[in-house]
């Protein structure tokens, strides 16, 4: 009996920026609404209500002198150092932003040559049949990165695929909105590898959507809500609730018909690793799921989560907390072979991604 090819996961490397930044570091800082109207509540209000309100108490900044870039190829070199393959067997080298590099006294993205061309380089991979490409999908990129890979492995077009996800997210968010509290710096990055087997393994189902026709601007670039500051820089914008109110609607339909695909009931799944978007919001998305099985009890520990001291740092947070739960760097949280696990994410476009996989 001939055997099918799958997508599994061989190695994971991430990078946590050193800088961390503490709610306490907004408390002075004067914040603004949409309308440029300063809100008049004491600093330690807003922050108080906002960590309340996200779960978020400390997030990381990259320092001054790396790059989206710089993060990514730390990720990768530590997911490359823990495999057992050579660099320069790699086939393809997806790399998730959304804004390439950004330096930390120019707001200007830089996005030529690719971040992905970057990376390879600075591996020192010289094989030119090692494809390097960008990928901008909002939060949802790295995802959508390890879904292409599935399919180049699956085909046979590939054999091995370094997937990155990489965001400075400090960079373009604006100091004026309280929303900037929600982002942070980080780095992910894993080989997908192609194997041979009888029975399922690895990626097992994935599903995607992109819903634009109501919802494409809920993310997006806008100035300053800071009406006297210098005109000219665009910031990451967001429609907070009707953003909270989509995924809420959508994310746990997502992953209840990836799960379908795969053919596995959601009491099967070990772990849920959901985008590190928002504390309180992935919670209700991960509530609604199981009341959409008609299951009252949520099993203890099913979402790991890292968004209280690392904050949302975009196509990182999936990557990164994968990272550390197989390293044993999550209290009481692991993965064993066998394990079935699912990811989600939701980001701009807006776009949602799922993927079922078992641990091998």
């Amino acid at each position: 009996m001939s055997m099918n090819r799958y997508s599994v996961i061989t190695a994971t490397g991430s990078y946590l920026p050193p800088r961390t930044v503490s709610n306490q570091h907004f408390v002075d800082t004067a914040f603004y609404d949409a309308t440029g109207t300063r809100l008049d509540k004491p600093g330690a209000e807003i922050t108080s209500k906002f960590e309340q309100i996200t779960e978020i108490g400390e997030r990381r900044y990259a320092t001054d002198d790396l790059l989206a870039s710089d993060l990514g190829f730390l990720a990768a070199q530590a997911a490359l150092t823990s495999w057992h393959g050579n660099p320069e067997e790699l086939d393809y080298i997806i790399v998730a932003h959304n804004f390439g590099d950004v330096a930390a006294d120019n707001r200007r993205t830089d996005m030529v040559p690719t971040l992905a061309a970057r990376i390879k380089a600075r591996l020192g991979i010289r094989n030119p049949y090692t494809v390097a490409y960008d990928l901008p999908f909002g939060c949802p990129g790295w995802l959508q990165g390890v879904i292409q890979a599935n399919y180049f492995l699956r085909s046979g077009d590939a054999s091995r695929i370094l997937v990155i996800g990489t965001e400075t997210l400090s960079r373009v968010c604006d100091p004026h909105d309280r929303d900037s509290m929600l982002y942070a710096d980080g780095a992910g990055a894993v080989v997908l590898e192609a194997r041979a087997s009888n029975e399922p393994v690895g990626i097992l189902a994935h599903l995607t959507r992109s819903d634009t026709a109501q919802e494409a601007h809920l993310l997006r670039m806008g100035a300053s809500y800071n009406p006297t500051y210098p005109a000219g820089d665009l910031f990451l914008k967001m429609d907070g609730r009707k953003l909270y109110e989509y995924a809420l609607k959508t994310v746990p339909q997502a992953i209840q018909a990836c799960l379908e695909k795969a053919g596995v009931s959601l009491t099967a799944v070990r772990k849920v690793l959901i985008h590190q978007a928002n504390g309180k919001m992935d919670e209700a998305i991960l509530k609604r799921l199981y009341a959409l099985y008609n299951l009252p009890v949520i099993p203890v520990g099913v979402m790991p989560m890292t968004i209280s001291w690392l904050g949302n740092s975009s196509v990182a947070t999936l990557p990164t907390l994968l990272d550390l739960l197989l390293r044993d760097q999550l209290p009481d949280q692991h993965i064993e072979a066998g394990d079935v696990v699912v990811f989600a994410s939701v980001g701009a476009g807006m776009n949602i991604n799922a993927v079922v996989y078992q641990a091998v």
